[in-house]
């Protein structure tokens, strides 16, 4: 896989996808001591940038393909992504997610049309509710993130970012599944610049971390974490991109990720969630070595649980 596909996908999506804004707040660049960009994917259709990645792998099924329906797990964001992306291009999206699942986003799959299946909140429990789905319907299974088409629709933020400002020292990206990461990376290779991207991961939840450590894929062994997005482990297809393409990881605390979520609410005005504020977190963590830097945040989404805020 290679940026060199993302033109071409960022062409087929744009007439399903909101090209996000880029915004800047002046106090923040004062606490980090940099010129800090924020990629506001919580503007994007169904307020997170995974709406990228579900529409492009749908529209490169074949017609066969569409017309027996997809099939996904997801905690929400993916849920809701596939779920609206099958609405707007006319599939019918069968979606499995835990029963710890947010209820916001449990109610916008519902809203986008798709069809919830609930599970016990474990990996093998969520694969075990897709195989059955998949063999009863013939629907196709996409992956949240170690999908390549995935992939490469999620790298198309960070290629709009690079594309606005492309003398960036550094992208930011929060790491679960991996497949923004990896797409970020992509687009930082392709674009040809000095840009390098940066992961951020809760300690609670540091597979990613351990793994470019180990150099093979870790497991959680807790997913003990608020940035309830994050919980997913790296795959087969994300972690060689990592491996290639990323400088490196830093790990935050749950305490550092509700500071930083509160930040963004209180002085940007911007609803984002936990798992979004976790790559400002992880800046705000190191910020001393990135002081006088151009600076990329890819804030992933805002899908938030009003009545469940952490502040």
């Amino acid at each position: 896989m290679n940026g060199d596909l993302l033109p071409a996908c960022h062409e087929i999506i744009k007439p399903f996808i909101h090209r996000t804004p880029v915004l800047t707040s002046g106090l923040i660049n004062d606490i980090i001591g940099a010129e800090v960009f924020f990629k506001c994917e919580n503007f994007q259709r169904m307020g997170a940038y995974k709406m990228r990645g579900a529409t492009h792998a749908l529209l490169k099924l074949s017609d066969a393909e569409r017309s027996k329906g997809v099939v996904t797990h997801s905690s929400g964001n993916f849920a809701q992504a596939l779920a609206l992306a099958a609405q707007s291009i006319g599939v019918k999206a069968h979606i499995v997610m835990p029963t710890s699942a947010p209820e916001v986003k449990k109610k916008g799959v519902l809203e986008y049309g798709g069809i919830i299946y609930e599970c016990e909140p474990t990996l093998e429990a969520r694969n075990t509710a897709a195989q059955e789905i998949q063999r009863k319907t013939g629907a196709t299974f996409i992956h949240p993130s170690n999908d390549p088409e995935v992939i490469l629709g999620q790298g198309t933020a960070a290629y709009e970012l690079l594309q606005d400002y492309p003398n960036l020292d550094y992208i930011f990206v929060p790491v679960g599944g991996g497949g923004l990461i990896a797409g970020s990376a992509l687009a930082a290779s392709y674009l040809g610049n000095t840009s390098k991207v940066i992961g951020t991961e809760p300690f609670e939840v540091d597979d990613a971390y351990r793994s470019l450590k180990s150099r093979k894929i870790e497991n959680n062994k807790t997913t003990n974490t608020i940035a309830d997005g994050l919980k997913t482990q790296l795959g087969s297809n994300t972690f060689p991109v990592i491996l290639e393409h990323v400088e490196r990881i830093i790990r935050v605390e749950e305490q550092e990720i509700i500071d930083a979520m509160r930040l963004i609410w209180e002085r940007m005005k911007i609803v984002v969630e936990a798992s979004s504020a976790v790559a400002l977190a992880g800046l705000y963590r190191e910020r001393s070595a990135f002081k006088g830097k151009q600076l990329g945040v890819i804030i992933s989404g805002g899908n938030v649980d009003l009545s469940n805020l952490p502040f």
